[in-house]
């Protein structure tokens, strides 16, 4: 599901799951993107192997642009890109929308 894209664009956001489940770097990752603007580029850096499946997940879900994984030789790293208009989540809980 990730797919290697070696024209990602520079990140204006990192955010370091290093270690963490994706459950938790979800959290992580709501709390890092909030306020931030449209067109904002995220990269994640993430340890957990379910990473490459529950990003692209998310970003389909909230309407995030999911860009693919980041080519590097030392860490997992996933670009997204935040959208307009971007569907919100549960503060406590980032895999469920706002509106439930």
């Amino acid at each position: 599901m990730s797919t290697m894209n070696p024209d990602n664009p520079a990140p204006d956001i990192t955010v370091d799951g290093t270690g963490l489940l994706c459950v938790t770097l979800l959290l992580r990752l709501r709390k890092e993107i909030d306020g931030a603007q449209p067109g904002t580029v995220v990269h994640v850096i993430a340890t957990d192997p379910a990473a490459p499946l529950d990003l692209p997940a998310w970003c389909h879900m909230t309407g995030h642009t999911y860009l693919g994984q980041v080519p590097d030789d030392a860490l997992e790293v996933f670009a997204l890109q935040l959208a307009a208009g971007a569907r919100r989540t549960r503060r406590d809980a980032p895999w469920h929308s706002a509106d439930t």
